[in-house]
């Protein structure tokens, strides 16, 4: 499917990783209590905003008496929004779907567990031998994917999970293609992708069936969680922080980095490296949800790397991703930041030799390195793999043409999204700089400087029109009290006028401004200019003031 083509029915173009932020505008006085008006945007256009209203957030506190006083509402209107700003900015409350649905109720109305339940329930008609055990609420961040606990009929002591998922707005295969790559993952045999038991597909959606695990995902390990709990309950604010082991950093980072160079030498997109999506299998990791890059879904931490122009492939983008897995592995927390400008101490040098390669502010300006160069870094060179299952993942010359068009319409979406944003970034230092309060200072110091300027020329000629003919070399010298000092020298003739003109009928190109007397004022002002006071002449007076005695 070429990338400007017309996307299939059914595809969701909303990407759900798309930040939203929230901005309270004013606030108005209904009958017993006070509304508050809430502009949400989604992304970085100012054209692609709503306004909401709502009073159901629970800070700050309420207040029985005066609660109606403008003083009052102004300042629980600043409290609304620092409350608002932590839950938009945290990574996992922006994507929890109570946040979605209370800021863009448009977007987010439908009961995305009941579509599912649908969708699986027309799959069992013709798959009787599946059976639903329970629903898994909220397990996973994802909130057009949903999760069920099955078993097979004949063998009742089993227990699996059933993942449904819709399309995506990087969804670029045609249907064709993409029902039979999904129905090729059960064929994938690697040591560390957590098998397909079964999977299908439609015009919309997918379905996959995994055996359940009862140890979780690498996330629950970090976490100590149990994996049946809703994925807020479970990650959002944790107990205990407390990383890995380095010799479990060691091994688990290089089965990761080994199926992620697998992966990429067969041409199949990933994208999707997270905690969540590595399984536990005794010491053996295992990757999961290869099918979301075919779906199209975006990323995890899609929000983080689109900040950064040299993250635009996804090669660069799985590179990026273990950084941040190894950040948690590590200190058991996602990093508060990225880029990390500096690293805690850790279990070992090696350790921060490779989160710097992968998620400093040099790594995200510069580029990612390959996964080949992170495999001969001392951290993983020298672990030792005993696994002797050999790789199998067939896929047809066609659908590898297929999967390499879909991934660069992928990547082309990502860079115009990193364009936009590196654009409006630097706008808004402009505005910011140009707004700051030094600017305004030097703007004010140099408008008083050009007005200064512009009065003192005024000033000069203003004097130059109306001051009396005197010459530098003849000054008039102080007058004195009491009897009047001698009289100065005359002063000397002035030039002879200049003789007219000879008359004609055309109009000169410039006169030439005169003064009285006949002087130019370009002379008067040139004397003034070239006066010095050495040149003055001092002045003899008698003083006959003094009293007399007779």
């Amino acid at each position: 499917m070429a990338f400007m083509e017309k996307p299939p029915a059914g595809k969701v173009l909303l990407d759900d990783t798309v930040p939203l932020t929230a901005a309270i505008e004013a606030s108005q006085s209904l009958q017993s209590h006070t509304e508050y008006i809430i502009r949400v945007q989604r992304g970085i256009s100012v054209e692609n905003s709503w306004q909401i209203a709502g009073l159901s957030l629970p800070l700050p506190p309420k207040k029985l008496i005066g609660n109606m006083d403008r003083e009052f509402i102004a300042e629980r209107q600043k409290g609304l929004q620092n409350y608002l700003n932590v839950i938009t900015t945290n990574h996992i409350l922006s994507n929890c779907e109570l946040v979605k649905k209370f800021l863009d109720p448009n977007n987010y109305s439908a009961n995305y567990t009941e579509i599912a339940l649908q969708q699986v329930s027309m799959f069992f008609r013709s798959e009787p031998k599946w059976e639903v055990v329970e629903p898994l609420k909220d397990i996973g961040w994802r909130i057009r994917k949903k999760y069920f606990l099955m078993k097979i009929k004949n063998q009742p002591k089993e227990r699996l999970v059933l993942s449904w998922a819709d399309l995506g707005p990087d969804k670029y295969l045609s249907d064709k293609d993409f029902q039979c790559l999904i129905k090729l993952l059960p064929s994938c045999l690697h040591p560390y992708i957590y098998r397909v038991t079964f999977a299908t597909a439609n015009e919309s959606s997918t379905l996959l069936i995994r055996m359940f695990n009862e140890k979780g995902t690498l996330k629950d390990l970090i976490y100590k969680a149990k994996p049946k709990d809703p994925f807020l309950k479970k990650y959002c604010n944790p107990k205990k922080i407390q990383g890995l082991e380095l010799q479990q950093i060691k091994t688990y980072g290089r089965q990761i980095l080994e199926v992620l160079k697998f992966l990429h030498d067969k041409g199949f997109p990933y994208g999707h490296l997270h905690a969540s999506n590595v399984m536990l299998d005794g010491d053996t990791c295992r990757l999961l949800d290869l099918e979301n890059s075919l779906l199209g879904l975006p990323s995890f931490y899609r929000s983080y790397f689109s900040q950064f122009r040299k993250i635009n492939t996804l090669e660069s983008v799985d590179v990026h991703c273990f950084g941040h897995l190894l950040y948690e592995m590590t200190y058991g927390r996602p990093p508060d930041s990225v880029p990390v400008d500096s690293f805690p101490p850790a279990p070992s040098m090696a350790v921060v030799a490779v989160l710097e390669s992968t998620l400093s502010c040099e790594a995200c300006k510069n580029g990612m390195p390959t996964v080949s160069r992170l495999l001969q870094m001392p951290l993983f060179s020298d672990v030792l793999l005993t696994t002797s299952e050999k790789p199998q993942f067939k896929i047809p010359t066609k659908l590898k043409e297929a999967l390499r068009i879909a991934k660069e319409c992928i990547e082309k979406r990502l860079i115009e999204e990193q364009k936009q944003i590196h654009q409006h970034r630097r706008l808004t230092r402009a505005q910011s700089h140009h707004g700051s309060e030094e600017e305004r200072k030097k703007r004010k110091i140099l408008a008083r400087k050009v007005s200064m300027v512009v009065s003192l020329c005024f000033i000069s000629a203003g004097s130059g029109a109306s001051s009396p003919l005197t010459s530098p070399s003849s000054p008039t010298p102080p007058s004195t009290s009491g009897i009047s000092a001698l009289p100065p020298p005359p002063p000397p003739l002035p030039p002879p006028a200049a003789p007219l003109p000879p008359a004609s009928t055309e109009a000169p190109a410039q006169l030439s401004p005169q003064a009285e007397n006949g002087v130019s004022r370009g002379a008067l002002l040139s004397s003034i200019q070239n006066f010095q006071k050495g040149t003055l002449r001092k002045a003899e007076t008698c003083d006959h003031s003094a009293p007399k005695i007779g």
